[in-house]
C-alpha cells in the first residue's frame, strides 16, 4: 500500500524491539503518523543491556538463509515487502555459514538511528503499564518481557491468565581466549583438509570454532553440567521451556546422550587431526563483526555464574575462556492468539488493538520481526476499510499467520518458529511423482515465492 490510501492519522506502537521498531517504520513509510513508546531509557527489562532499538539478547543470529529452507523463503518474502530490519541485519553481518549472522551492537545502533531520524515517527520514553494509556488504533509489540503492569492490564483485557515459558540465553567467549591449537574452524560437512588447526581467522575456510570431545570427556561434562547448581524459578513461575530454546541442562535431564544428537551433534565435522568426526562437538559462533566474539551454539543456560564458568572450561578449547557474557534464564510470556485475537492479530474485545513479535506466540527473531511487518498491512487495511487480505496460505508468511490463528490450535497452543511442517503439504498425486525430498521442498518454494509476488501486487 502507498502512503497516498491513507489520511492523516497517528498510530501508537508500544515496544522498539524487533517487531515494534519494523512495524513502525512500515506504518510510517505508509504515511502515518507513528508515536513509538519505549520504556528502556527509566527501565531496562531482566534482559536488555542497552537503551538500543532492536537489541538482540540471546543469539546473534537470524536463522537460515538457504534458499530451499522455510527460514530462508520467509527472509525473502520479507525482503520483497522492504523489511527494515532484514536490511539492517544483512549490512551488519558476519559469517555464520549459511546463517544470518549480526553483529548485535552495530545492527541495533543502526536501526535506532534509521527510526530516530524518520519524520513520521516520535519517540516516546515512558512506561506504559496500562492499556488505556494508549491511544488506539494501537500496536502492542512489548515482547516476552512486557512490563509487569502493562501484563496485568492484558490479563484483565483478555480475561484469563497468560501462557508462559522459559527462555535462556547462551554465553558469549573471548575471541583470544579460544584455544586454536584444539579448537579448529570449519562448517559443518568441509572436508577435513580445508580446516586448519591453530590458524589464525584469515586464513580458515569455516565460520564456526569447534571444540571436540572424546567419549569420556563428553561423560565427565555431562555429570557436571547434572551437579552443577542452578538458577531456579521463582514459586509463581510454571516452567515450560519451548523446545526451540532448550537449556543444556533440561536436555540432559531427557537422557546422558541428548546433547549428542542436539546442539552438541558431531556428525559432518571431521576433525583435521584425525581425519573423523569426534564423539562430540561444542560449535562457537561469530558474534559480532570483528570477529572478536562468539557465543556457544545451543548452550542456553540457567546454571549460576560461577557454575557456568568452571562447568564450561571443560570443554576442550576453552580450558581459559573469558566469558564476555554469561547465560541467564527469564520468563517469557505469549497469548493464545487462536482464542484470543482475530486473523488479523486484533484482539477480538478491541478491533483497534493489535498486537504483534513473539507476544502473538511466533518464537524467533525474524518470526517475530515478520509479524510485526504484516501487522503494519493489517492495520493499514482496516483503517483504510479495504477487505482483510493475509498473505496467501502457501507463502511462508501466510504459514506463520496461519499457525498463530487457527482454531484447532487453541487447547495446546505453543509458539512456533518457521519450518517446512507449517508449509502446505504437495498433493499426493505430486509425492507420487516426485521421490526426491529436495525437489519437494523446491517444489513448495517455488508456489510460496508465486504466491507471495500475487499477493504483493494485490496490496501495492
Amino acid at each position: 500500500m502507498t502512503k497516498s490510501n491513507f489520511p492523516s492519522q497517528t498510530i501508537s506502537v508500544v515496544g522498539a524491539g524487533l517487531a515494534g521498531s519494523e512495524c513502525a517504520f512500515q506504518l510510517a513509510e505508509m504515511g502515518f503518523n507513528v508515536h513509538l513508546y519505549e520504556m528502556r531509557q527509566k527501565k531496562l527489562t531482566p534482559a536488555h543491556k542497552t537503551v538500543d532499538f532492536a537489541e538482540l539478547v540471546c543469539s546473534n543470529s537470524f536463522g537460515s538463509l538457504a534458499e530451499v529452507s522455510a527460514p530462508g523463503q520467509l527472509k525473502w518474502e520479507a525482503e520483497q515487502l522492504n523489511s527494515l530490519i532484514l536490511r539492517k541485519a544483512k549490512e551488519f553481518s558476519v559469517p555464520a555459514g549459511q546463517a544470518l549472522g549480526i553483529d548485535r551492537e552495530k545492527f541495533a545502533q543502526a536501526v535506532t538511528e534509521e527510526i530516530l531520524k524518520h519524520p513520521r515517527i516520535k519517540i516516546i520514553h515512558d512506561v506504559v503499564e496500562s492499556l488505556d494509556q494508549i491511544p488506539r488504533p494501537a500496536v502492542i509489540a512489548t515482547g516476552p518481557l512486557t512490563d509487569e503492569s502493562l501484563a496485568a492490564s492484558l490479563q484483565k483485557h483478555f480475561g484469563d491468565e497468560f501462557l508462559y515459558f522459559f527462555d535462556a540465553i547462551a554465553p558469549i567467549v573471548d575471541a583470544d581466549s579460544i584455544n586454536t591449537e584444539i579448537a579448529w574452524k570449519a562448517n559443518r560437512y568441509d572436508k577435513a583438509e580445508n580446516a586448519i588447526v591453530g590458524q589464525p581467522f584469515e586464513q580458515t575456510g569455516g565460520d564456526y570454532y569447534n571444540c571436540p570431545m572424546n567419549k569420556e570427556q563428553y561423560l565427565a561434562f555431562i555429570d557436571e553440567i547434572t551437579k552443577a547448581r542452578k538458577i531456579e524459578p521463582k514459586h509463581f513461575e510454571t516452567t515450560e521451556f519451548f523446545e526451540g530454546c532448550m537449556p543444556i541442562e533440561v536436555m540432559v535431564e531427557r537422557g546422558p546422550q541428548t546433547l549428542r544428537f542436539g546442539p552438541m551433534k558431531p556428525v559432518g565435522l571431521d576433525d583435521p587431526k584425525t581425519g573423523r568426526y569426534p564423539y562430540a562437538v561444542v560449535q562457537l559462533r561469530q558474534d559480532n563483526k570483528e570477529g572478536t566474539a562468539y557465543n556457544i551454539v545451543g548452550f542456553q543456560t540457567r546454571m549460576a555464574y560461577g557454575e557456568q564458568t568452571r562447568v564450561f572450561r571443560m570443554i576442550p578449547g576453552l580450558e581459559n575462556a573469558e566469558f564476555l557474557k554469561l547465560g541467564s534464564i527469564h520468563r517469557n510470556m505469549f497469548i493464545n492468539s487462536p482464542k484470543r485475537l482475530n486473523k488479523d492479530l486484533s484482539s477480538k474485545n478491541d478491533p483497534l488493538l493489535f498486537f504483534a513479535g513473539q507476544i502473538t506466540g511466533v518464537e524467533g527473531y525474524f518470526e517475530s520481526t515478520c509479524i510485526g511487518l504484516l501487522v503494519a498491512q493489517f492495520l493499514a487495511q482496516k483503517i483504510s476499510d479495504k477487505p482483510f487480505s493475509p498473505p496467501p496460505r502457501h507463502s511462508a508468511l501466510g504459514s506463520l499467520i496461519n499457525a498463530i490463528t487457527d482454531e484447532y490450535r487453541i487447547e495446546n497452543f505453543q509458539p512456533t518458529n518457521i519450518n517446512f511442517a507449517l508449509l502446505p503439504p504437495l498433493d499426493e498425486e505430486t509425492k507420487k511423482k516426485i521421490k526426491d525430498k529436495k525437489e519437494r521442498k523446491s517444489l513448495q518454494i517455488q508456489k510460496a515465492r508465486e504466491a507471495l509476488s500475487v499477493w504483493k501486487n494485490s496490496i501495492l
